[in-house]
């Protein structure tokens, strides 16, 4: 039964809301580079693991951050597989860097921009050192914003700007750097005094950029909320607000901040796949057995790898024979 949705919209307009043509280019171009190995296998199942990969939300794993951004979707999944992989760092209370969360970042995308990461730092941080320590939650939330809606901040960001040396002549206006958002701030007896710009105008102006955006924006409503209990706001005071509210139900990528240490499917399949090494280690004797032999040296000092359940068929081949030349590199090293 196909949904209201799609019911009410012609079919061209239908495929273009969904980015269709966008995913259909990138499975032949992968069709293409990797026509040796899906030959083996047949290209219907290519295609039929490539989009069950996009509608689980795995495809975007080791991708290219130009196809990460691509299409909203893309945005979601990304997000949500970030939370996925490093929520533990939220579960043990660690506090990391901006760089350690690029480092993480980048283990899921390698050429992850630092600018979209420092963006992101710079609404939980503020004023302090971008070397500050920071919590997953606080972070998360924080990127979540900024690379979700990152071409509609820029708008913001520029018509915050002009409101700010419209509105208050008075006002230093420091020169900005090439990204919107990255700005000096006045002294803290200016910033008490004309800092900000009028929250009902600012609203207004948000208001008519969220009908001609043509990228992913917030919901006017949701804006409107946000900005209803203020009388004047700064552009990073925006920002914060807009992180703590309750815009994961806008965006479907990460649950309530309450659950974010809570996901009971990832945590059944780490369980099933980690049961088989904890039924091992509790084998009576085998152990010591096994440390106390002459051979002992020559026993791996890692566990064997587990494949990901994230990784797409048509990556496997590679990504075994990446991880193959690693270990014997490592054993190789260690002997």
């Amino acid at each position: 039964m196909l949904s209201p949705e799609r019911l009410a919209l012609p079919d061209y307009e239908y495929l273009a809301q969904r980015h269709v043509l966008t995913y259909m280019e990138d499975a032949v171009c992968q069709l293409l580079e990797n026509k040796e190995d899906i030959s083996q296998y047949g290209i219907a199942r290519f295609f039929t693991e490539y989009f069950n990969s996009v509608c689980q939300g795995t495809h975007i794993l080791f991708r290219e951050f130009s196809f990460i951004q691509a299409t909203p979707h893309n945005r979601a999944s990304f997000l949500r597989a970030f939370w996925r992989c490093f929520r533990t760092v939220g579960k043990n209370g660690d506090l990391l860097t901006m760089r350690e969360y690029h480092c993480l970042l980048q283990l899921l995308c390698p050429d992850f921009p630092l600018e979209l990461t420092q963006k992101a730092a710079r609404i939980v941080l503020m004023d302090d050192a971008m070397d500050c320590l920071m919590s997953f939650s606080d972070f998360l939330f924080a990127f979540q914003i900024q690379f979700y809606y990152s071409e509609f901040l820029e708008s913001v960001a520029a018509i915050y700007q002009d409101l700010l040396s419209g509105k208050n002549p008075n006002t230093v206006i420091v020169p900005t750097s090439s990204s919107g958002q990255h700005r000096q701030r006045p002294t803290s007896g200016e910033a008490s005094m004309l800092e900000g710009v009028e929250a009902p105008l600012f609203y207004q102006c948000l208001e008519n950029l969220c009908d001609r955006h043509k990228y992913s924006c917030p919901p006017p409503a949701l804006v409107k909320e946000v900005l209803s209990n203020v009388q004047r706001l700064t552009f990073y005071g925006f920002l914060v607000a807009l992180s703590k509210h309750h815009i994961n139900q806008a965006l479907g990528a990460l649950p309530d901040k309450g659950d974010l240490m809570h996901d009971p499917a990832l945590d059944e399949e780490l369980e099933r796949l980690l049961l088989p090494f904890f039924r091992l280690a509790q084998i009576p004797g085998l152990v010591n057995s096994v440390t106390a032999g002459p051979e002992a040296s020559c026993l791996p000092r890692t566990p064997p790898r587990v494949g990901s359940p994230w990784r797409p068929l048509h990556h496997a081949r590679k990504v075994d024979a990446e991880s193959d030349g690693s270990t014997e590199e490592t054993d190789e090293s260690e002997t």
